[in-house]
């Protein structure tokens, strides 16, 4: 039998993932989210929220999902074919529902606290109750994504707010990987089962159905785009150059008033980020980071390459093996966010699929995501112009 650690890393495991691993990954996630909120708080920032959500409010969100599909639930147990309108029991707390509604004062840090306390322990009480099947922990297995989600939500927001670092309590941080550059990797044509099977277990929304797909022979990155390659874009004058940019891209540039990634102060000579509220050199195999689509799609472009296919990133992530090395960045790709052939949506929704070409795929997943939700299937959507998001880029040949 493996470690109980190494299951509640294991992606494929924690979507089929029983009572009692779920439940101590769902304890798991919410001692994330109660360390993030003690970092945010002990830097006086849980109320910022310039350029994004408070931290006290995406906290907040994991006791409120859990409260409202959960414990409030009445039919919990009939997982995908409750009627989410269906009538709801009063909220655990009147007072978090009504600020929750923008109808009250945000709590204090003590009372969320033991706010998100209370609406575990009520979880968890249901969890061990629940049907042990696949419509029993429905709503289990999707508070345990939401969760894990909101917590790299935390990290994306401690990068954007520049928290310091020192000090207690830490930051729940890790620094970007790097790694050293890699021939690219040629994959033959052949035919892909592109998304997820209805074979059981926690199947989000997005990648709802598998359906097969021709993919012609392909070149691709075996790493995403480097600090060191992306550099080269911005020293031949990339930003300003209108042939490399799209339309919107070049109409994005100049609103932005843009020179370079997002945090980046120099990106000659070396390339220098703005990082905990310091200026620190990136390493330069590090994956660039903080790119907006546009930014890829115009790199690609001066590179003479082209951003990957949905299918040919999902290829690559199967068959790739240790060659192909994914996880370090979200990484954008080509088309725009779409929903599969079959697509079914649960009650919770959890994945709710933007208006047509409001928004880009993004596939992988951070080097902050927490590692059970790493799954080479997984899929988000994002707009184009978004780059608070720990997303990167690899490229294909032409």
């Amino acid at each position: 039998m493996r470690p109980r650690a190494a299951e509640l890393d294991d992606a494929a495991a924690m979507r089929r993932a029983g009572p009692e691993l779920l439940s101590l990954a769902l304890i798991d996630a919410r001692n994330h989210t109660l360390r993030w909120l003690a970092a945010f708080d002990a830097r006086d920032a849980l109320l910022r929220s310039e350029g994004g959500a408070a931290p006290l409010l995406l906290a907040a969100r994991a006791g409120a999902w859990q409260d409202r599909w959960i414990a409030r639930n009445v039919r919990r147990q009939c997982g995908e074919a409750a009627e989410p309108s269906a009538q709801r029991l009063p909220p655990a707390d009147p007072a978090i529902d009504a600020w929750l509604a923008g109808q009250a004062p945000p709590p204090s840090a003590q009372a969320l606290r033991g706010w998100l306390a209370a609406t575990l322990e009520t979880t968890l009480d249901l969890l061990a109750a629940a049907h042990p099947d696949d419509a029993g922990l429905f709503v289990f297995r999707c508070a345990l994504r939401h969760e894990d989600r909101l917590g790299e939500a935390l990290a994306e927001r401690a990068a954007e707010l520049q928290l310091h670092a020192g000090g207690e309590p830490p930051l729940p941080w890790r620094e970007p990987p790097a790694r050293a550059a890699a021939a690219a990797l040629w994959l033959p044509a052949q035919r892909l089962m592109l998304g997820s099977a209805a074979d059981g277990g926690a199947v989000p929304e997005n990648e709802r159905w598998a359906h097969e797909v021709a993919v012609p022979d392909f070149e691709i990155d075996a790493v995403p785009v480097s600090w060191a390659q992306y550099a080269e874009f911005a020293a031949d004058g990339g930003y300003d150059r209108r042939d490399c940019w799209s339309e919107a891209g070049w109409a994005w540039l100049q609103a932005e008033g843009r020179r370079a990634p997002r945090h980046v102060e120099q990106l000659r000579g070396g390339v220098y980020v703005q990082r905990h509220g310091q200026l620190c050199r990136a390493g330069a195999t590090q994956a660039a980071l903080h790119l907006a689509r546009h930014e890829a799609e115009a790199w690609c472009r001066w590179a003479g390459r082209r951003l990957p296919t949905e299918p040919e990133w999902e290829l690559a992530a199967l068959q790739g093996g240790g060659a192909f090395a994914w996880g370090d960045v979200f990484e954008w790709v080509a088309g725009s966010a779409r929903a599969w052939p079959g697509r079914t949506a649960g009650a919770s929704a959890l994945d709710t699929l933007p208006a047509p070409g409001s928004a880009g795929v993004l596939r992988g997943a951070s080097w902050m995501t927490r590692r059970r939700q790493v799954h080479p299937k997984a899929r988000r959507f994002l707009p184009a112009q978004l780059d608070t998001a720990f997303c990167g880029f690899r490229s294909c040949a032409v």
